[in-house]
């Protein structure tokens, strides 16, 4: 019975910088025959009396079979064993915008959903990285004079772009809008500490993508617009716009805007909220170098999620890197006390989006969170997520 072996789900996760890897070799069906099980730097190989099947692994990953411990039967995942293993894979990443090519050059901005032209052939004449949401504090603890910043928003000029946490500030006001999204008249008001232009609840900033009615940003001023990274692509005029399934971009976008925070900010934890400043997931970023390595992945959810479609790999063996993250979902009043908890923690980091885009992101978390065998699925009161 081949077939036996071959449905032997695998899942392997390997660490990069540690060097290690967890193998977990799924139970066998009802009736399965006994397997015999050889593990070689290359490849899995699984014998039963009626055949032998055998899984090669990516030519990236290495491992080392006389390394193998911890083996132990774990009931409904299987057995699950931990080895030294290499691996040498670049994190590729869609990139959200890249600063060194795409400055001096004409750039298109288009819809990531619907690739409608927003903004076309505009010159960049300097791509700008935005000062933590506190600079402005810290100038106030090391001058000895009045802050001279004081009361002066930061709003890019003509030809800048400004790029903050999770959006892109760029000034339309030569610009002719292709098509020219339905702006609501705005209401200004005081500036808030984060140095933007805070404006009244009651007056409707959002920036509606004309074609297909999706939240493509906010107005901050009469000149500036705030553009959600998750909504826009940013193209040289003389490419095409790319067509990306959209759970996939959403994935890359967020694990970078992750990765980049906790690197220059040394902040691990996040509050993923709305831009009516309502937390849809808490956000628990435990490592960004895992490889993962799945065979026969758990089809079933597609029905449940099919949005999420796009996210399965057409190779069933193939390799991915991934973060790998703890979350709680927020919505319908769950998790309040914590909610407030973390809202007071300095040490927790804010990440704005569109509420659909929330929305999604919690989908795309529970559709991983669904897939991963069972003792990796929870921590504690948190729910793993391990997708890039």
């Amino acid at each position: 019975m081949a077939a036996t072996a071959a449905e032997t789900r695998i899942f392997l996760e390997v660490r990069r910088q540690l060097q290690s890897a967890l193998l977990i070799l799924g139970e066998p069906k009802e009736g399965g025959m006994p397997m015999d099980i050889s593990i070689m730097p290359s490849s899995l190989q699984m014998k039963t009396p009626e055949g032998c099947t055998e899984i090669q692994l990516p030519a990236e990953v290495r491992l080392v079979p006389s390394s193998c411990r911890g083996l132990q039967f774990v009931t409904g995942d299987g057995l699950h064993l931990r080895l030294q293993a290499q691996a040498e894979l670049g994190t590729k990443l869609i990139s959200m915008f890249n600063q060194s090519s795409q400055a001096q050059e004409c750039c298109t901005f288009y819809c990531q959903s619907c690739g409608e032209v927003i903004i076309k052939d505009r010159k960049l004449l300097r791509v700008l990285p935005l000062p933590s949401e506190n600079w402005e504090a810290l100038v106030g603890e090391w001058c000895c004079h009045p802050d001279p910043f004081a009361n002066k928003p930061l709003h890019p000029q003509e030809n800048d772009c400004f790029i903050g946490d999770s959006f892109f500030l760029v000034n339309l006001r030569t610009s002719l809008w292709q098509p020219r999204p339905e702006l609501s008249p705005v209401e200004m008001c005081c500036v808030s500490s984060d140095n933007h232009c805070k404006l009244e609840p009651k007056a409707n900033t959002k920036v509606i993508c004309k074609r297909c009615k999706v939240m493509l940003g906010e107005t901050v001023s009469s000149e500036t617009t705030k553009f959600y990274m998750t909504e826009i692509i940013i193209q040289s005029s003389e490419r095409s716009f790319p067509i990306i399934p959209r759970s996939q971009f959403v994935q890359s976008v967020i694990t970078q805007c992750l990765v980049q925070l906790s690197s220059a900010r040394s902040t691990f934890r996040f509050r993923i909220q709305g831009q009516d400043d309502k937390v849809y997931i808490l956000l628990w970023l435990l490592n960004s170098d895992s490889l993962v390595i799945e065979s026969l992945r758990n089809s079933k959810y597609i029905k449940k999620f099919p949005l999420l479609e796009d996210t399965l790999k057409a190779d069933s063996s193939s390799a991915w890197s991934a973060i790998k993250v703890l979350y709680q979902p927020c919505i319908k009043s769950r998790n309040e006390r914590l909610v407030s908890l973390w809202e007071s923690d300095i040490s927790v980091h804010p990440l704005t989006l569109p509420s659909a885009t929330c929305l999604e992101l919690l989908l795309i978390l529970s559709r991983s969170n669904a897939n991963l065998p069972s003792s990796l699925c929870h921590m504690n009161s948190f729910q793993s997520f391990l997708q890039m």
